[in-house]
Formats: C-alpha cells, structure tokens, sequence
C-alpha cells in the first residue's frame, strides 16, 4: 500500500549567530507547517539554528552551548510534525555538523555530515569531524535518509543511505550562489537519485552573509532524474510538496518551473546581498557617489531595489576634469530613482590639499598622485557623510579593475560594502541592460560612453587598459579557470597584454586585502577563498 507524505521545504533566511532570533524562526515555520498546510515533515536548511557559516564562532563553548539550547528548546516546544533541524554537535570524538530529525520532543535520528567541504569559501575540517555512518529512520513507514550538502557532490554517502533501503532523501543545505550553481546542483542530484533510486528533497537557505549570497533555489528531484518541484530564488518561502511512496515507486507531482536568465538570477542576489548585509548589521541606510558612469548607476540602482528610495542618498563630487554630461547624467539617474541628491565640488579640498603638498611636491612632475588625491577627496567627503548619517557607503568598483588595481586604495575603495567587487566590467554592462529593462533608470548615454575615470583631461580606461572585452576574457582564464601565462598566451592572445594584466594582479594584492566585502558571485572571487601572498616570487 502507498504511503503519503507531505513535506515542507523550508527555505528560509537565517542570521548567523542570532540563536534566539533563529530559533523562533524555526518555530513559526514548523507551526505553520503543520497547521496550516497538514504537512507531516518539515526540512530546515544546514546549521539552521546557527546560521551558515558560523566560522570561529564555532570555536567558542558558549556558542555550542547556546546552540545545543536551542535545539532543545525547539524540541520541547514543536509535537506533531517531524522536523529536520540543523545544528552543530558535540560529543567525545568532536564536533560535527549535524541535523537531527526530531517528533514530539525526541530525536528520532541524527545525522553527522560525512563530506566537509575545504575549498574555495569552505574551511569546514578548521571546525568539525567528518561523519562515518548513514542515517536512515521511519516516517509514517517510510524509511527517510539523511544527507547534508556536499554529501550529494561526493557518491558514497548517497550510496550508503540507499544500502541501508532509503525511499526518500532528505537533505539541508547551505549552498551560496555562483552564476552557474544551479545547473550543476540540479545535474549533481540528477546523478545521485539514480544512485540512491530515490528522490532528493534539496532545502538550501536565502539571503546574504558577509561576502556569502545564498539564493534558496530548493527543488525536489525524483528517482528518474526528473525535476519536480522548485522552490524558486531569492525568496523565503515554506514551499509544499506532496509524494506518494509505494513498494516499487514514489509519485511527486510536477510543479511548471522557468529557470531565469542568469542576468535576472545575479541581480537579485546582488540586491539581496546589500539588503541583508545593511539590515542585519544595523545602517540606516546607504550613500553612493554617483559619477555619470555605468558602475556607479547600477549600484544605485541595486541600492534603491535593495532599500527603498528614501533610505539613499546619491553624491555628485565633481572636478574641473568632469565632463558637463557626467554630471547631467548623475542627476538624471537620480531623478529617475526618486532618492536624495547632493553635489559637493571636490575643487575646494583638492586645491587645499595640492597647497599643503607643494613643498614636498616641488620640481616633480604631475602623475598618478594628483589622480589619487581627487579620488581620495571623494572618499573622505562619503565618508563624513556616512559618519553623520549612519548610513553606508557603498563602493562602485567592478571586479576587472579590483583584479588589476585600477582602483584607488583610501579613495574609491573607501566604504563599507563593495556592491560589484565580483562582477566582471562587461557582465556590468549585461546587468544595467537587465535593469533597465524592468523600467529605463540608468540613462542610455551612460551605458553608451566609453569608461573614464575623469581624473585627468581626457582620460579613457582604455588609456591604461586593454578593452574590457579583451580584459574579461584574460581574467577568467588566469583566475577562474587556473591557468597560467603561457596558457593563455597560448590561446592566442597578445603576450605583452596577458603578461601586463598578471602582472598588475600580483601587484594589486596588497589593496585587495584592504578592500570591503562584497557579494560572491564567481567560484574564484576576490574574498574568503582567495589566499594568496601579497609578497611571492611565483611569476606564472
């Protein structure tokens, strides 16, 4: 006889170390879970009492036991429904990243994850013990496994649970967003239901932490490979699935899902990411300095999506070196955002600043420095703002002239949270596109100009840099795809070029190691994963 079970994906937006906070999270979900939609199992995603990734929080006994107390609180307060609960802990052999299932006040079942992941953004051996064993326990009699995130990418712990005879798998997860995560994670279970012939219940969290963008995308998978149900992006949500389990199959009715254009998928994680990150450390707001330029409009626009106009403020600080249009452009982009706009000339400080370093600047040519101390007036304007305000500036900077140190450092880098540190100039540009296409706030003038950082009469990017097409291109091969110069060179491209831009990354290590916090959205970016020395001989 077929056996039926509703299941809740509870993709949910938690905050790191707020246990209190996310504990009564956990009882509101399960609450409505179980009266509001009759269901009989609800999945929470990993740490989900914690927050993911705790990090060296992990290493305080306080934190472990707070945690430990919440989970004992939720589980005294939540009968009738069974619930998956992620947690850290601790026995004798260590600590581990585990999720219990728990039914009217006992664990039923507990599962300690066996795949700790330990790359890129991941340092999970810092702070657990790999799990050994399977967990496989009945519900309404059906036998339900238990996987936690990287267990799916590896083929052994999905093997063990269909051994040990699960029908249905059920797996919480902490999976941040890459531009192309989606797609492998939905060919990786594809792989692992086949293993297992079962389906894969896949619950992964929402919302920003730190650099982290963790976009939900909860689906269920079945046994043939078959997408079943979608939880959808960047949405917090107690998603609803019904499966009809029998001897020989288990029945899930599917759910229509269009997957959105990657372009839609990263705007808003972008969004989602600034939001969270505002909120949850408690501005009141955000500042950016707007320049006429298609970095700094897509930043406010994402800034005004994120937060509600009236909580932005847009800056103008012009120069002598500042076409009219820039400046037409600014307050045009503002208008059309409806936020607060401000110009304050930089002339007044630039000149003072110029005065007090003529001695020391005497029978030396003007350079780069004067470029820099313009720069640097407009930070310390953002950042008198954002002091009087409590409200944030936010950094425009992309991740081409991060990568190449076509930024400067106590200038433009100035500010608490760089919004496009990780995207790539010409994926900018497919951004403002998309934007503009929900309503046309970024003027086309200013997608249409040529990139200039208008610090000098004149100035170009591609005065000091090769096309960002060309550019692009270079970065992803040296530093998303690992390869080396030769390689690259290899491949066709200018030697000179590809020698100059390694060249300049190496170079540019010790800003980037002063550089804010920004949103992951490329395996390799410029944040938690990245470890390289500021000071190495290595020249490949």
């Amino acid at each position: 006889m077929a056996k039926k079970l509703r299941v809740v994906l509870a993709q949910l937006n938690f905050k790191v170390g707020d246990i209190e906070g996310n504990l009564q999270k956990h009882i509101e979900a399960a609450k409505a879970a179980r009266d509001t939609h009759q269901a009989d199992i609800i999945v929470f995603p990993e740490l989900s009492i914690t927050g993911y990734p705790p990090e060296d929080l992990l290493l305080r006994p306080s934190f472990i036991q707070a945690a430990n107390e919440g989970v004992n609180s939720f589980k005294s307060q939540i009968e009738g429904i069974h619930c998956v609960v992620g947690h850290p802990y601790p026995n004798s052999q260590g600590l581990f990243n585990s999720c219990s299932l728990i039914y009217n006040g006992t664990i039923l079942g507990r599962y300690n994850k066996q795949a700790l992941p330990n790359y890129s953004v991941f340092d999970e051996y810092r702070y657990f013990t790999p799990g050994t064993l399977p967990c496989v326990v009945p519900i309404h009699g059906v036998p339900v496994g238990l996987l936690i995130c990287e267990d799916l990418w590896r083929p052994g712990p999905t093997h063990q649970a269909a051994i040990q005879g699960a029908r249905l798998i059920l797996s919480p997860n902490a999976s941040p967003f890459e531009t192309d995560k989606q797609e492998r994670r939905f060919n990786t279970l594809v792989k692992r239901t086949k293993t297992a012939n079962a389906p894969i219940v896949y619950v992964n969290c929402v919302g920003g932490q730190d650099e982290l963008v963790f976009d939900g995308g909860s689906m269920v998978v079945d046994q043939t490979g078959k997408l079943c149900h979608h939880a959808g992006f960047c949405n917090e949500t107690l998603s609803v699935l019904d499966i009809e389990i029998s001897s020989t199959e288990a029945k899930i009715a599917l759910d229509s899902f269009s997957l959105p254009d990657i372009e839609k998928r990263t705007y808003d994680c972008i969004v989602m990411s600034v939001r969270d990150y505002i909120h949850k450390n408690n501005f009141k707001g955000a500042i950016v300095g707007v320049s006429g330029g298609i970095d700094s409009a897509l930043t406010l626009a994402i800034a005004v999506d994120a937060l509600g106009k009236e909580n932005v403020t847009a800056v103008y600080m012009p120069s002598h070196f500042n076409a009219p249009i820039s400046g037409e452009d600014a307050k045009q982009l503002a208008s059309n955002l409806g936020v607060e706009y401000q110009v304050i000339s930089i002339e007044p400080s630039y000149t003072t600043f110029l005065q007090s370093l003529a001695p020391s600047f005497a029978g030396k040519k003007p350079d780069v420095t004067e470029e820099n101390i313009q720069s640097r007036c407009r930070g310390l304007i953002l950042m008198a703002l954002s002091n009087k305000s409590g409200r944030i500036v936010l950094i425009t900077g992309n991740r081409s002239e991060l990568a190449v140190g076509y930024t400067t450092i106590y200038g433009d880098m100035a500010g608490g949270f760089a919004v496009l540190k990780d995207v790539p100039k010409t994926f900018v540009y497919r951004l403002a596109r998309y934007r503009n296409q929900i309503n046309p706030v970024i003027p086309e003038r200013t997608i249409q100009r040529p990139p200039t950082a208008e610090l000098a009469p004149d100035q170009k990017d591609e005065d000091t840099l090769p096309p960002y097409s060309t550019l692009d291109n270079i970065l992803e091969l040296y530093l998303n795809q690992q390869q080396g110069t030769d390689e690259i060179i290899a491949q066709g491209y200018d030697p000179a070029t590809v020698e100059k831009i390694v060249h300049l990354i190496k170079k540019s290590e010790y800003k980037r190691r002063q550089a804010p916090v920004g949103p992951r959205i490329n395996h390799e970016n410029f944040g938690h994963g990245w470890r390289y020395p500021i000071t190495s001989g290595f020249k490949g």
